[in-house]
């Protein structure tokens, strides 16, 4: 293996860490936070979320955030999301951030419950 390669490596890595890890909400935090009363948003699709969701959850799809936006706001609890993969909840948590919602924790993806 080449140095090149070595590098490249690490890179991925580093990006993969970055992209579905980094300021995620630990799984101990994300269950502390839903036991004293946090909202679990599932921003997956109908269709994986009938496949099977975590307990208590409300699905909210992505692409339907912001058009849903005030069932969010009702309450001023702070917010779970969470996704497949922690990409969709990522873009979620930047989403609801800006639209005023200020407690929103990214769990990432559902197996991280």
């Amino acid at each position: 293996m080449t140095l090149e390669h070595v590098a490249l490596v690490v890179a991925a890595v580093a990006a993969w860490f970055f992209l579905f890890r980094y300021g995620k909400t630990s799984s101990a935090e994300a269950h502390r936070l839903v036991a004293a009363g946090a909202r679990l948003v599932d921003v997956r699709t109908p269709g994986e979320f009938s496949g099977g969701h975590l307990p208590g959850a409300v699905n909210v799809p992505l692409d339907q955030l912001e058009g849903r936006i005030g069932e969010l706001k009702k309450e001023s609890t702070p917010v779970v999301v969470y996704c497949a993969s922690g990409m969709r909840s990522g873009q979620a948590r930047r989403m609801l951030l800006r639209l005023g919602i200020a407690a929103v924790h990214d769990l990432g993806g559902i197996n991280r419950w």
